[in-house]
């Protein structure tokens, strides 16, 4: 264990911008980091917490580091402590209109923007339940900047309503961009950034508890347990071990998912348009063409981005190639798998068990309660037809790791458009 005290030399305290980037410091080490201030306690990879302690200028912090990356975590905190936060060029405050509100976006970006002035995020934030869309963007009249997820509307009419609103950056609090056209933000002067990577963990993680759920029935199980139903009827799945793992797309989250299935005792191909040398040196996985791993593959895991090339990756010719009783999970884009061979290939019973955080047509119903509704979306309800299918509802990011990660990256790339700073990968390029 390692032991260390700071006393804050930061004239404005350990504000809402050092607790961001002390969190995301804490979460990149397996080190268990505690630390005291005040009287008070708190997680270091825990910025709410962090804020908790309220540690102003001259207080004394204490840290307690335990794990085997210590002494590198202990370096890197430090690292974080020492830098001028208060050195900052100043600037205006950046008004931003957040689109989609959710009370968890309240929870993680109010916190982090509730301070002003130097070395801040210099932020002020109205929340919009609304999505963005043709109807909604004429809110973002008289702000700087508008914030959406993935489940906006950002079309070319919708860029040009904001470009006479004033709008001069579209900051998404997601990885992907395929909602947003490219061209129009660039024709009118927009810039747009994202948040490149937040917790691959939490997406590989994700892919792989509804692929279980799917396999072994559990949601399924629940319920006849609920009802005093202990048959284990139709309940039947198949042992992960020395099954193959066919991982589509081994960028950071299909690498987690790729270790994942290692793990299980499963035999890692991959396909990627770009192929890591390092990952077969380490003898996590090998690489195959993708017809080779659609023949070979248990398992698919689909982590591949949206392109041209990756479109409909999974269609009727490919699905032909698979064995019977495959198993197919996607977490990636919804537009990886065509929604008509995959229906089709289950009406034959072709697939074992289909996991779906993300789907072709899924839109109208992502983080909407519509539980008091019929289902009138044809592609949901013939997917939710068929017992071997488990849906969720494009949650795979949603860890509390994950959303600190997004509220705290998207802030920086406000703080770096507001200030004129490199914007690093999160650039989004036409």
């Amino acid at each position: 264990m390692k032991n260390f005290t700071y006393v804050v030399s930061n004239p404005t305290g350990i504000h809402a911008r050092p607790c961001a980037l002390l969190a995301q410091c804490c979460v990149n080490f397996k080190s268990a980091v505690t630390v005291r201030a005040n009287d008070n306690v708190a997680s270091g990879a825990n910025v709410l917490a962090l804020l908790s302690l309220q540690a102003k200028y001259h207080d004394v912090m204490n840290f307690e580091i335990e794990g085997e990356d210590e002494e590198a975590c202990a370096a890197a905190i430090l690292d974080v402590l020492d830098r001028k936060f208060h050195s900052q060029k100043s600037s205006q405050v950046l008004k931003i209109a957040f689109f989609g509100t959710k009370d968890y976006d309240r929870t993680f970006f109010s916190e982090l923007t509730r301070d002003k002035g130097a070395g801040t995020y210099n932020a002020d934030i109205k929340y919009f339940s609304s999505n963005l869309g043709p109807e909604t963007a004429h809110l973002a009249k008289g702000y700087d900047a508008v914030c959406v997820f993935v489940n906006d509307n950002v079309s070319r009419p919708v860029v040009e309503q904001l470009h006479d609103c004033g709008i001069r950056l579209i900051l998404l609090r997601c990885a992907g961009f395929n909602n947003v056209d490219l061209s129009a933000a660039k024709e009118y002067g927009i810039t747009i950034l994202r948040v490149p990577a937040y917790s691959p963990y939490a997406v590989a993680e994700h892919a792989m508890a509804i692929l279980q759920e799917a396999n072994r029935h559990l949601h399924k199980a629940y319920n006849k347990v609920k009802d005093n139903n202990f048959a284990l009827s139709g309940l039947l799945g198949i042992d992960l071990h020395n099954k193959v793992a066919g991982i589509v797309g081994t960028g950071k989250i299909g690498v987690c998912m790729a270790r994942i299935c290692k793990g299980y005792g499963m035999t890692v191909l991959g396909w990627d348009a770009y192929p890591n040398q390092a990952l077969v040196d380490e003898g996590l996985l090998t690489y195959v063409e993708k017809e080779e791993l659609f023949q070979k593959a248990d398992l698919i895991s689909l982590h591949a981005p949206l392109f041209p090339s990756t479109y409909h990756i999974i269609n009727e010719k490919s699905i032909a190639m698979m064995k019977d009783s495959v198993m197919l999970v996607n977490t990636g884009r919804g537009g990886l798998v065509d929604n008509e061979a995959l229906i089709a290939a289950l009406k034959q019973g072709k697939f074992h068990a289909v996991a779906l955080d993300v789907y072709e047509g899924e839109d109208n119903n992502v983080y909407t309660d519509r539980s008091d509704k019929a289902i009138t979306d044809d592609i949901t309800a013939r997917l939710l037809m068929f017992p071997q299918v488990v849906i969720t509802s494009h949650q795979a990011f949603f860890t509390r790791e994950a959303m600190q990660a997004i509220a705290v990256v998207t802030m920086e790339n406000a703080r770096n458009f507001n200030e004129g700073n490199d914007y690093g990968d999160a650039l989004v390029k036409a």
